[in-house]
């Protein structure tokens, strides 16, 4: 028989957003920089599109569907072993050097403490699962990709994608494979943007993470904890 869980043994999740949240950056952004340098873009046409999604994504207007169409695209077009080889490059040369010591300090913090650590991140699982395994996180939830017969990718999302509201539907169905609600656990989550509102309201402890100023601005109005991993403010 299990054991219900009470506020004193209740399983402690700690969420954590990735970019400009545990990064200093933009992975799916400079992913698609990256593409630009490795020759696989065009330098003017992707740029302009590649900032106008950026764009519409920090405003919180972003068709994801249209959006990981046009990020994929270089990837799918190049095969398996290519875009492999090329994403150990990225890591080397891009994400490697942006990981910080004090978001490794954080995440193995909450790893000492026993909690269950999670990055929920709305970039798309080809560009996120070696960061995630960088960064010693074993649990991940991204932007799934459907695939073909063949397993490459179709440059369609597989399942609800990671963004906004859909951020708090794929943990409830993470919660649910696991026999758990959110009453069950204790939770916090760590992000920088707007577009994780919906998430923040959902955790016991919402942390805003470098935050954007919008975030800011809600979070000192809700009394939410304001975390600057990154930089000082005055």
């Amino acid at each position: 028989m299990t054991t219900p869980a009470t506020p004193a043994n209740r399983p402690r999740l700690a969420l954590f957003d990735l970019d400009h949240t545990l990064l200093p950056l933009d992975s799916d952004y400079e992913w698609g920089e990256f593409t630009i340098r490795i020759g696989w873009n065009d330098p003017v046409e992707f740029a302009r599109r590649n900032g106008e999604f950026y764009a519409h994504y920090q405003a919180g207007t972003l068709n994801v569907h249209d959006y990981v169409r046009f990020a994929t695209e270089a990837v799918r077009l190049r095969g398996p072993e290519a875009a492999a080889a090329a994403h150990e490059q990225f890591m080397r040369e891009v994400i490697g050097p942006a990981i910080q010591p004090q978001a490794l300090a954080l995440l193995r913090q909450h790893q000492d403490a026993g909690d269950e650590v999670l990055i929920v991140t709305a970039t798309n699982e080809f560009v996120t699962t070696p960061i995630a395994r960088a960064l010693g996180v074993p649990q991940l939830l991204s932007v799934q990709l459907a695939r073909d017969a063949g397993g490459w990718y179709t440059g369609e999302i597989e399942g609800v994608p990671t963004m906004r509201e859909g951020k708090v539907t794929r943990m409830e169905q993470w919660l649910a494979e696991r026999q758990l609600t959110w009453a069950d656990v204790e939770s916090t989550f760590y992000s920088d943007s707007m577009n994780d509102v919906p998430l923040l309201e959902k955790v016991d402890h919402p942390v805003a993470t470098n935050p954007d100023p919008r975030l800011r601005a809600l979070a000192q109005e809700r009394g939410w904890r304001i975390l600057d991993l990154f930089t000082a403010q005055p």
